[in-house]
């Protein structure tokens, strides 16, 4: 009979033995010897055209470039000899410089600007061999291998870049996630750094998105290690004051979301965790990106209030939970409505009116969303994460996660309906408290591993419907917002610019 002590070694033989199999089949690559299930790798048949970032759209482009392409080609050649210069003479602090991230970094510079505002080759010159040596250790030792291999598969296989089975940026973002779970075991690994890493790699060699990677955890500018460690205090930390900002400036919005149950956790886990990624267009995405290296996180704040009220009218006019956030999930992405050039002056405006309001960043961080373990040092896993066997109650972190979720949904009902009364009482509180809520809080406290949280199942399904291309005109004042004072409906004003 077999006893605990030869269940356990079992178990941990198997492990290792998965682990073994995902990195050779990684380390072959696309060698006709790699045994790649048919489901895993799309057929070619399926391209059809391949926009300048590497997606592969439904329909075809035009064969002729327009003259608004034309002319958008000369200004990015001119930016290009603009950005050339600037590196010979880098100064981050130059107002220029900020003056022309604003205006788009052209695409051939993001590899050498987006280095340079993440000290990437600072980082490898001081970090010599660290890198080989994570890597080498993830495959004797790594315990999230499996779920890093299951994500790496599912990210962004619309594009050239990670559409084949094991192609060349698909395994150099297993490498990096898994030395990454290595090098800093107290976050391990969680699902949105695969969306992170994978932009990074667009635009970096594997080691260099390694250590672009670190600096967007651990650096204090952008310190992503409080949204993906498990508890996920930044990301409280940051709804708490994306409410706020809602109750202050944007009150008929903030009490129709609440009448409708739509908490913010519903539409934004995917705006703070991987900056807008595959919830906007990924052109427009870059621009935000760009914008967040250079100015850091208060830019994602700025950026959710800016796609609110762009998009104000629109989502008053919806009525229920589900059309709120097909809206705000996937018709945005399909069409934002909007110009990029135009989004990125509303951001700018944003920014600065959040400033004056002194409502632009959100109260200070505790020490939780920080790494209180040294770095690079190698940590052994105990047995239960070797083995992968999963929790069946959640601990006691995660707990606080829905409590906390929950209680700022109730305070947020409680502001509400002491300024509004509505045709029924029924608000995101007791039994009226939504179950969509309540699965996407739980989805982000639980994961099929241990230590690997989800942040994508949501817990409801989302039909893919046409976007409603309206003709109208979004009202957008091009010097302010309005006071918190004036009344919401006027708080945008009128600027001539047509929809897209």
């Amino acid at each position: 009979m077999m006893t605990m002590d030869d269940e356990q070694e079992a178990l941990l033989k198997r492990a290792t033995e998965e682990r073994e199999m995902i990195f050779n089949r990684y380390a072959l690559g696309l060698d006709p010897k790699n045994e790649v299930d048919p489901w895993e790798n799309p057929t070619f048949e399926l391209y059809h055209v391949t926009d300048k970032y590497g997606f592969i759209h439904d329909s075809r482009l035009p064969d002729i470039r327009d003259s608004q392409e034309v002319q958008r080609t000369k200004i990015e050649l001119e930016r290009d000899k603009k950005w050339m210069k600037m590196f010979t003479s880098w100064n981050i602090h130059n107002e220029k410089l900020r003056k022309r991230v604003f205006k788009g970094i052209p695409d051939r510079m993001r590899w050498p600007a987006w280095k340079k505002f993440l000290n990437v080759d600072e980082s490898i010159a001081a970090n010599k061999d660290i890198y080989s040596r994570m890597l080498s250790l993830a495959r004797k030792y790594s315990t999230e291998v499996r779920q890093i291999d299951s994500d790496v598969n599912r990210q962004f296989r619309d594009n050239h870049a990670y559409r084949q089975r094991y192609s060349v940026k698909q395994c150099s973002l297993f490498n990096v996630l898994n030395a990454y779970s290595i090098y800093n075991p107290e976050l391990g690994y969680c699902q949105g750094m695969a969306c992170v890493a994978g932009v990074l790699l667009l635009y970096m060699q594997e080691e260099e998105a390694f250590w672009a990677l670190n600096t967007l955890i651990v650096d204090k500018k952008f310190a992503m290690h409080g949204l993906f460690i498990e508890g996920f205090p930044k990301l409280q930390r940051f709804l708490e004051h994306h409410d706020r900002i809602m109750s202050k400036i944007m009150r008929k919005l903030h009490q129709h979301f609440v009448k409708n149950n739509v908490d913010a956790i519903l539409y934004s886990i995917k705006w703070f965790f991987v900056v807008f990624v595959e919830r906007i267009p990924f052109s427009l995405s870059l621009r935000v990106w760009d914008i967040f290296l250079f100015e850091g996180d208060r830019v994602i704040t700025a950026m959710a209030i800016t796609i609110l009220y762009l998009h104000k009218h629109e989502l008053l006019r919806l009525k229920d939970m589900d059309s709120i956030i097909e809206y705000l999930q996937v018709k945005l992405h399909k069409n934002f409505g909007y110009n990029d050039d135009y989004v990125v002056e509303a951001l700018e405006r944003v920014m600065k009116k959040l400033k004056d309001l002194k409502l632009d960043v959100p109260p200070p961080p505790k020490t939780n969303e920080f790494p209180t373990k040294p770095l690079g040092q190698f940590i052994e896993a105990d047995i239960e994460k070797k083995i992968g066997r999963r929790r069946s109650e959640y601990t006691d972190t995660e707990k606080q996660v829905i409590n906390d979720v929950i209680s700022r949904q109730e305070q947020n009902a409680i502001e509400v309906q002491s300024t509004v009364s509505y045709e029924t009482s029924e608000c995101a509180t007791g039994d009226a408290y939504s179950m969509k809520t309540y699965q996407s809080i739980t989805s982000l406290a639980t994961s099929p591993a241990i230590s690997s949280y989800s942040l994508y199942s949501n817990g409801f399904v989302i039909t893919n419907k046409p976007f409603d291309t309206d003709s109208s005109y979004f009202n957008f004042n091009h010097n302010h917002i309005n006071d918190v004072e004036e009344d919401d409906d006027d708080d945008v004003q009128s600027v001539q610019n047509t929809r897209l």
